[in-house]
């Protein structure tokens, strides 16, 4: 592959590129989980969480593709396998959650962590002046924020 020269160094590329790799784990990781908790949600807020559920995994397929899109324009290889999300992810998975309330509070955390990811990312892109990736990354952490935002005011 011929060299990539886009105003931003290998080390910067590599950097950004590595950091995004774990913001595309944490977004599938909690995409599945809203999957999850879309199918088995149950209970008088049923509809309502059925429905808020499957708009935000829709989101997120689309804001998984975009990530990975990025890593790749960044000239580095995206990861795109349950081994290695789990490694790269920092959410933790439950298995049998059943209770829509518990689901809630577990979907604020994953969207609180994906957060947290972004903005660890984030200095790194604007120390590059990797707008592209910076754009990408306050986009996705307003999302994340209200997302999380909505979520909470169903706990309340």
């Amino acid at each position: 592959m011929e060299k990539i020269n886009i105003g931003i160094s290998d080390n910067d590329r590599e950097a950004i590129a590595g950091g995004l790799a774990s913001l595309l784990a944490d977004t599938y990781t909690l995409y599945l989980q809203t999957h999850n908790f879309h199918w088995n949600v149950t209970g008088p807020q049923f509809r309502t969480l059925h429905l808020m559920f499957e708009e935000q995994y829709t989101e997120m397929a689309t804001a998984v593709d975009e990530i990975a899109e990025r890593i790749r324009a960044l000239g580095m290889r995206a990861p795109g396998t349950y081994k290695e999300f789990s490694k790269l992810t920092k959410l933790e998975e439950r298995d049998n959650v059943t209770d829509a309330k518990e689901m809630t509070k577990l979907l604020v955390l994953g969207h609180e962590t994906v957060v947290r990811t972004c903005r660890q990312i984030l200095p790194v892109a604007q120390e590059a002046a990797d707008e592209a990736s910076a754009d990408l990354l306050v986009g996705r952490m307003a999302l994340h924020e209200k997302t999380a935002w909505m979520l909470r005011a169903l706990l309340e």
